[in-house]
């Protein structure tokens, strides 16, 4: 699957341009692993390779996360970390903590 597409990649505001914003940014993308409970919230995009959201793994932050870094997980029986295709941007981070 391809994580991000052109469309995404367009439409994901750059670093920094939502910090007034806070628990209310849009969140643009969910990425998450099938074989595990981690997902990944995008709110920002640096155009290349970081992006910026909310990370719910072991605990809840916000934080950086790499898009090459996502590609390159492999979890039980080869099975990458996945985009949420139906997740629409009429979410935020306010409704996952």
């Amino acid at each position: 699957m391809k994580l991000l597409t052109a469309a995404l990649r367009k439409a994901l505001p750059p670093l920094g341009s939502t910090e007034g914003l806070g628990f209310d940014a849009p969140i643009f993308a969910k990425f998450f692993t099938p074989t595990s409970n981690w997902t990944w919230y995008a709110t920002e995009f640096d155009g290349e390779d970081m992006f910026f959201g909310l990370v719910d793994g072991f605990e809840k932050e916000f934080g950086y996360f790499s898009l090459c870094e996502l590609e390159s997980v492999r979890g039980p029986y080869g099975v990458g970390i996945e985009r949420d295709l139906y997740f629409g941007t009429h979410h935020t981070p306010r409704e996952f903590m």
